[in-house]
Order: C-alpha cells, then structure tokens, then sequence
C-alpha cells in the first residue's frame, strides 16, 4: 500500500485509550494483533452482518483484547462476543480490556478451551461472525467446524490464513504451507459461500455465507 495513505488511515483511526493499551499489553505478550486497516475491517464487517437470528460474535485468538473490542464496536446492544483461548492469562487480560473500555460483562463471554474442542457445542446458525487466529495445522478442522456456526449473511475471518503468498509457490511442500493450501482448497469448496481473499496481514480470507 502507498505509504502515505496507509499513514493517512492510521492517522484519521482515533483510536481511543483502551484499545491503544490492549496493543500494548499484547506486545509484552508477544502476541500478533491485527493493524488499524484491519481492525477497521473488522468492526465494519461485525455492523454489516447484523442479523435478527444472530447471538453475536466468536473470537478464537490470543489477541482477543484487540480483536475483541474492534468487534465490539460493531456488535449491536444485543449482541455477546465469545472468546475461545485455552491461555486464561490472555482472557484474564481481555477481561480487563472490555471492562475498562465500558463494556458491560453481559456483552462478553470466555470460554478458556482448546477452540476445536468447546466450537462444536456451540449453537449452529447463530452468529453473525467468526474471528479465527489459527496455525495452519488446524485451519481445516476450523473451517469445517466454524462453517455451521454462521447465519445466512455471516462471515468467516481466517487471519493469516495465506501465509504472505507462500500457498503459490509450488516448491514450498512443508508442512504449514501444505495445510495451508488444503484449507484454501476447502474454502473454495463450500457451498453457499462467498470467498475473498485481501493483503491485510500474511493475508486474510473471508468467507461468506450466502444461504443458511
């Protein structure tokens, strides 16, 4: 991106105190948060998605103090963000974020599990969104596990999920970009999907779900 536009866009975000502390804090945590491009893709896509028979948003992260309030934002009254990480010292710290940015605990939930085993006793057809931060080991499993959980109108966040454009080298047969690409493979697969694909991080795929 041109770089005096991508200053320009950070620099118009007026992002408030607590999202610049949740930052922070997942830095000493050594964590990957999304940039303020993405963030704000984030909340715009959490608004678009409002749907009568959703009951919010899923964020599986370790970053959920960033990911969390950017979705947050976006979320109407009604809606509850859940938070799937098996660090509870992450969660314990996401807490804290939402409850000093004003966000009342009735807006969140956490569920301090491995995502593959707590996402599928979660309702189906019921959230508007699904944030994943995944290694690409697992970026199959989520996918399929994650796909049923969407309303009709809802989307798929796979962060990360193209590995800076690796996926196209054919030379690369590692484990990663194997799996990589068969998750890519899957997504392109789904029926009833909408999938796009932006150079935002290692590069995010969005999946849409276009019929219930």
């Amino acid at each position: 991106m041109n770089p005096a536009l991508s200053s320009y866009i950070e620099s118009t975000a007026n992002e408030d105190e607590a999202l610049h502390n949740a930052r922070q804090d997942a830095e000493e945590f050594g964590l990957t948060v999304p940039d303020i491009m993405t963030g704000q893709l984030l909340t715009a896509l959490t608004a678009m998605t409002r749907n009568s028979r959703s009951t919010g948003a899923v964020a599986v992260t370790p970053a959920a103090s960033v990911v969390g309030l950017y979705i947050l934002k976006g979320l109407d009254s009604t809606g509850i963000l859940t938070c799937i990480d098996p660090e509870a010292e992450h969660q314990r710290q996401a807490r804290q974020t939402f409850r000093d940015a004003g966000y009342s605990p009735s807006r969140y939930r956490f569920l301090p599990s491995r995502p593959l085993e707590v996402m599928g006793r979660l309702a189906e057809a019921s959230y508007q969104l699904i944030y994943v931060d995944a290694s690409p080991m697992d970026m199959c499993a989520m996918v399929t596990t994650a796909w049923p959980l969407l309303t009709e109108g809802g989307v798929l966040i796979m962060a990360d999920a193209l590995l800076d454009g690796t996926l196209a080298d054919e030379s690369r047969k590692d484990r990663l970009t194997v799996s990589a690409r068969e998750a890519d493979a899957l997504i392109n697969s789904l029926e009833g999907a909408v999938v796009s694909r932006l150079p935002l991080g290692a590069g995010m795929t969005l999946v849409t779900k276009t019929t219930p």
